[in-house]
């Protein structure tokens, strides 16, 4: 049987979401372990917290592959006894490299915000203007619909314990922008290209205050709910690749993972 490596999977992965896609800030790619390291079992995550990495050693895994980056910003020492440290010293430990696909993975096509886009509902979904590739996308809905009963639909299709709705006025929604994780940075971007209402997580105070004053709908939705659908869509594709190039490899995905935020 071929040895399947790291090098393999990244090769596979630059093809699902190129590494040319990602923003300057971002920080994809193997960040935990070798290219030259074995994978037989592989598996897929929104984050690489405490229990990821025990479900990931329980399962046997190889390899994570994670959306957020577990090194994001210069790191200056590991500290086995801080929270970072302990984790990347248990992954290497257990001989488990970590390999992300963060922003590059957002603006692919079939990556995050197109998965977003298929649970929603969207259709006729486009990429912003005339980009080749772009963070967010804009679709339209099959029917119009009013700011709170688009927000009901969101919250019940992402299956999220809380949403919060900025209406922007009386007016109906036609056009949708979306973008996964925190996106309100391209709000004015959405509404340039024609969107009612824009969907994301993470808003922030005065810019749901600039969204009303621009006469657009904002669904915050949360960064987990937005961007967790893409953990079992990424696992298919993988399968899919793997089982096309004869790859005998084991997939599991984290299935228990919660927003760590809780509405009281």
């Amino acid at each position: 049987m071929k040895k399947i490596t790291v090098q393999h999977v990244a090769e596979i992965m630059n093809r699902i979401a190129p590494k040319k896609f990602a923003e300057e800030w971002d920080n994809p790619g193997l960040l935990i372990g070798s290219l030259k390291n074995k994978v037989e079992k592989i598996f897929v995550a929104l984050d690489v917290t405490d229990e990821v990495i025990k479900n990931s050693v329980d399962f046997g895994a190889d390899l994570i592959i994670s959306h957020h980056p577990i090194i994001f910003h210069a790191v200056k020492n590991i500290r086995t006894d801080l929270p970072l440290g302990r984790k990347i010293e248990l992954l290497i430990k257990n001989n488990i490299s970590v390999f992300a696909a963060h922003t590059n993975l957002d603006s692919a096509v079939g990556g995050v915000n197109d998965v977003l886009a298929e649970k929603i509902g969207l259709i006729d979904v486009k990429m912003f203007g005339d980009e080749e590739i772009s963070l967010g996308r804009i679709g339209k809905i099959s029917e119009p619909m009013t700011a709170e009963n688009f927000a009901e639909h969101v919250k019940k299709v992402l299956n999220a314990d809380s949403i919060r709705l900025i209406d922007a006025g009386n007016f109906l929604i036609n056009k949708v922008g979306i973008c996964g994780g925190a996106g309100a940075d391209i709000i004015s971007k959405a509404k340039f290209f024609g969107a009612d209402c824009f969907v994301t997580g993470d808003v922030k105070y005065h810019e749901a205050q600039n969204a009303i004053e621009n006469k657009i709908h904002v669904i915050d939705a949360g960064h987990f709910y937005t961007e967790f659908p893409i953990v079992h869509s990424l696992a298919e594709i993988l399968k899919n690749e793997f089982e096309k190039l004869n790859y005998k490899i084991q997939i599991a995905e984290d299935k228990n993972s919660r927003d760590y935020f809780k509405m009281i």
